[in-house]
């Protein structure tokens, strides 16, 4: 089949690979000059005017993203050589939290919270009793209940310092507001799932290189084509082939498609965000008949009901700055909001420059970085100067309980991928690769 892919983010790039590996055609359409999405890589300077490769906002890999690994070595990025790879860890500046031993798993969970430093025996029972109870229970709950519901027994010490750090950073939701089933499903997979499923694996190579811009070469080697500041508005249907009753071949249209625009291809997959799929499927539904009209304005309707969260990525300098960890928790608050830092250093990038973190970000660019400024002065000890600060506005999907999610399929040669699309995960660069993978394999 002669495939579309609208989207050069890290689901467009798995449902190329995947695409092309089954014996597809595949032409990747990416509207901007870079690939990746929202897991990109951005240039900027330090203030003494040294360019310096960021990333629109800093991301984590643990040992659980199976099918992100496996697709990062099918197109030749070795993790070995661009991810540090180290035992899970929310271990804070003055050295207390839990830090887990290289053991198998779950034995390796199992020492981490025996040995979590500043944890008081209460907490550490009432953390061991609720993760009993969690692995009895096959780790389901309540599809209606949230993290905060589900984790009343333990502590406030546990909620602070492991449930919250954990539901921000994998959720980017609040645990007040995030569904406690999501929840769950990360922590089997992650802490008592495969073995090395909770190592943290920190990027030490730009976003871009770790698995977009490699994919894009994988792609054009094997015939595939990538074109970028191609811009998809909308799509509609067309001529079916004779020969194929019952398939529906697609058009698609924009300014700057040139001699693709209009060309017929077998499928779409649809690989923007949530917002920008919406439209096109309701351009769609406007020339579509009835019974396949509300169809498709339903799933439209179910995408733009989604409700987004930011985050927010503060980078900072200064010649001295040194963390203890490439990797710290931070006890954040209203006016110390960042929850993470990264010692950039330690992953490949230059001396002094600093990564905060602000999952579930609220308030203007200025606002937050002025506030983790004082947040690094004062639970750091240092004095940064801001290189950049990046809001992603919509960043992710709010993960709350009960959540109705696109489904992937639209219509018949019309599918969707994107970390917002019906499944297991949050959204996460693994939740958005598996939906790549699944809607190449639907063709």
């Amino acid at each position: 089949m002669n495939i579309a892919i609208v989207g050069g983010g890290w689901a467009g790039f798995a449902a190329a690979v995947t695409a092309r590996q089954n014996g597809h055609s595949v032409t990747v359409f990416e509207a901007s000059e870079t690939l990746g999405g929202r897991a990109r890589a951005i240039q900027s300077s330090l203030p003494d005017g040294t360019p310096v490769t960021l990333d629109n906002g800093q991301h984590i890999l643990i040992g659980a993203y199976r099918d992100s690994l496996r697709l990062m070595r099918t197109v030749g990025v070795d993790p070995q050589q661009t991810l540090l790879d180290l035992p899970m860890r929310l271990t804070f500046p003055d050295g207390r939290g839990i830090r887990f031993p290289n053991w198998p798993t779950p034995l390796d969970a199992l020492g981490g919270m025996l040995g979590a430093r500043g944890w008081s025996l209460a907490d550490k029972v009432s953390l061991l009793r609720a993760a009993w109870r969690w692995r009895w229970q096959g780790f389901a709950c309540d599809a209606t209940h949230s993290v905060a519901d589900l984790c009343q027994a333990v502590t406030p010490r546990i909620r602070a310092e492991l449930i919250e750090p954990l539901c921000v950073s994998a959720l980017n939701t609040p645990a007040d507001q995030a569904s406690a089933t999501v929840f769950l499903r990360v922590l089997r997979d992650a802490l008592f799932g495969t073995a090395g499923g909770s190592h943290l694996l920190l990027p030490t190579t730009d976003l871009g290189a770790l698995f977009p811009d490699a994919a894009a070469n994988w792609v054009r080697q094997h015939g595939g084509r990538v074109i970028c500041k191609a811009r998809v508005d909308h799509l509609a249907p067309a001529t079916p082939h004779s020969d194929r009753p019952g398939h529906t071949p697609w058009r698609l249209a924009g300014p700057s498609l040139g001699d693709l625009a209009g060309a017929p291809f077998d499928a779409v997959i649809w690989a923007t965000s949530a917002s920008h799929a919406a439209q096109a499927v309701m351009h769609v539904a406007q020339a579509a008949p009835d019974r396949l009209a509300n169809d498709l304005r339903r799933w439209a309707h179910t995408a733009q009901a989604l409700r987004f969260e930011a985050i927010t990525t503060v980078y900072a300098w200064s010649a001295s700055a040194r963390l203890a960890l490439p990797m710290l928790a931070l006890r954040n608050s209203a006016e110390h909001p960042a929850q993470f830092v990264f010692d950039r250093a330690a992953l490949g990038g230059p001396a002094g420059l600093l990564a905060f973190v602000v999952s579930a970000s609220t308030g203007d660019r200025a606002t937050l970085q002025a506030q983790v400024l004082a947040q690094a002065q004062a639970q750091l000890g240092l004095t940064l100067q801001p290189v950049q600060t990046v809001v992603e506005k919509r960043a992710t999907f709010a993960c709350t309980p009960a959540l109705e999610r696109p489904a992937q399929h639209i219509a018949p040669g019309l599918l969707a991928c994107g970390d917002y699309v019906a499944g297991p995960y949050p959204a996460t660069l693994e939740g958005a690769v598996l939906s790549g993978i699944d809607a190449a394999r639907r063709l």
